[in-house]
């Protein structure tokens, strides 16, 4: 077995180094018209924490929008990685085209004021599904939680009630401890 990489074994603040991937779809009804809504779950590499947005479509502004909720929520990041999804490659290029047509000097001395950093994406090489396994278990779980919640209620969903389930399945996902208090628990 391979080293865990730094960003799963550096100590850090929460969510400094985090991964993100879509699930779904989950269809919710607004007035007579069934839409999908999509799931994007955010992971801590190092505590496994998440947090879940809700997205409107897998289009690439509507990720950069959840992402963006995500840095408001949670704080800046300096690390974020994905799979090869077309949305999550096209953000990249679409965010590393707009760093480029910006004054850098003036970016890098806002950014030492505040204490920020600009973060990177880092992507799985194509066809390696295992190396998502870290935000692929936690999708899995969030995806168990939200089938039990949703067994009677699935068809009145709609958008509001969609991310209140979804932010019960995420309190449910992050009430299980993060460490064993002893080998014998």
């Amino acid at each position: 077995m391979s080293d865990l990489p730094e960003d799963r074994l550096e100590p850090a603040p929460p969510f400094t180094y985090c991964a993100v991937d879509y699930f779904g779809p989950w269809i919710v009804k607004e007035r007579r018209k069934e839409i999908k809504r999509y799931g994007v779950l955010f992971t801590c590499m190092a505590s496994r924490a998440i947090h879940i947005e809700v997205a409107h479509s897998l289009d690439t502004d509507s990720f950069i929008n959840a992402l963006r909720r995500f840095i408001c929520h949670r704080g800046p990041i300096r690390q974020l990685r994905s799979d090869q999804g077309t949305n999550f490659v096209c953000a990249r290029k679409e965010l590393k085209d707009a760093l480029n047509e910006l004054n850098h000097t003036k970016i890098s001395t806002e950014l030492v004021q505040h204490n920020c950093d600009w973060f990177s994406f880092k992507m799985n090489v194509p066809s390696a599904s295992h190396m998502g396994g870290v935000w692929e278990r936690q999708i899995r779980s969030v995806h168990n939680i939200l089938a039990a919640l949703l067994s009677n209620n699935a068809k009145q969903l709609d958008d509001e009630s969609l991310l209140t389930f979804m932010c019960e399945a995420e309190s449910i996902v992050k009430s299980r401890p993060l460490s064993v208090e002893s080998l014998q628990d």
